[in-house]
């Protein structure tokens, strides 16, 4: 996995190095925050009037205490339902759920700094839950927040990234938007993967980059966006690290007949398209709708 990390002098220290940080400290942001409570009500922009993204930026991105993120919303999604956070499940503070684990609304009080266009943080949104985490057939958490769509966008002037709901295909050119680093990497799709084996886990149908994107510790739970569209396709969570097979920080490839292949220095995201059914009016995470295939607990 793109490891989550802890402690920034050490991290500097690792990337003047050349080698990819296993641990961080939290990126300084705004102390301001926005609540359900406490923030202002305003006119909402439908979100169908908001054209095709020109460039990918940071605006959306949020930073974890030890990996990235994004405040992301189903096409569905009110102007006043609880905005949702989108990360890794092994970027959970719980800890890595273990192999068919799946946590379902469980109580969480974390913060994420949002980030606008630039980079800079401008505030900060606060969890009221894990709505969903897991890493068996996918690596994602989905956070609850406090704060409403319309109130983070009156707030700060940010908007949340739109969830694609179709199946992304090779080729496509995407850009991996790390809040936690403030750094982005672009590359194209370069195919998908039957079976991504890492360690204890396996994910289905996993996103496979082009070279160009050697995204590192930290970056673990990033959006992947579409170029073309401004959409969220992905999510990012791990690389093919030292070439070793199938081991923590060393995914494998192994196709329909059980072959397995390395790639090292080849990263890997999770497609995010197949957990919009799942999610319900209010921002709610409905494991029983129609259309949704989330591993259930």
């Amino acid at each position: 996995m793109n490891k989550p990390l802890v402690g920034a002098f050490l991290a500097a220290l690792l990337l003047g190095a050349g080698v990819a940080p296993a641990v961080a400290a939290e990126p300084a942001g705004s102390t301001s925050e926005v609540s359900a409570e406490a923030a202002p009500q305003a006119k909402y922009t439908a979100p169908d009037t908001v054209p095709a993204a020109k460039a990918v930026t940071f605006a959306g991105t949020v930073a974890l205490s030890n990996c990235s993120g994004s405040v992301v919303r189903s096409p569905d999604a009110a102007p006043t339902d609880p905005a949702l956070v989108l990360s890794n499940g092994h970027c959970m503070e719980s800890g890595f759920p273990g192999p068919g684990e799946v946590v379902v609304d469980q109580p969480s009080s974390r913060t994420f700094t949002l980030l606008n266009a630039s980079g800079s943080g401008v505030g900060t949104l606060r969890a009221s839950k894990i709505a969903y985490g897991t890493m068996t057939d996918t690596d994602l958490s989905l956070y609850e927040l406090t704060s409403t769509y319309q109130q983070i966008e009156d707030s700060y002037g940010i908007r949340a990234l739109e969830l694609e709901t179709a199946h992304p295909t090779a080729g496509t050119a995407i850009t991996v938007a790390s809040g936690y680093w403030k750094r982005t990497y672009s590359c194209d799709i370069d195919g998908f993967v039957h079976q991504l084996k890492e360690g204890r886990w396996t994910w289905k149908d996993s996103v496979r980059y082009t070279p160009e994107c050697r995204t590192i510790g930290g970056t673990s739970g990033s959006p992947v966006i579409d170029d073309a569209t401004g959409k969220v396709v992905a999510v990012n969570n791990t690389g093919n690290e030292s070439g070793q097979e199938c081991t923590d920080n060393n995914p494998c490839e192994v196709d329909e007949n059980g072959e397995v292949t390395v790639r090292e220095g080849i990263n890997y995201a999770q497609q995010t398209y197949n957990m919009v059914p799942c999610i319900g009016a209010g921002s709610k995470i409905d494991l029983t709708r129609e259309g949704c295939a989330l591993p259930k607990p």
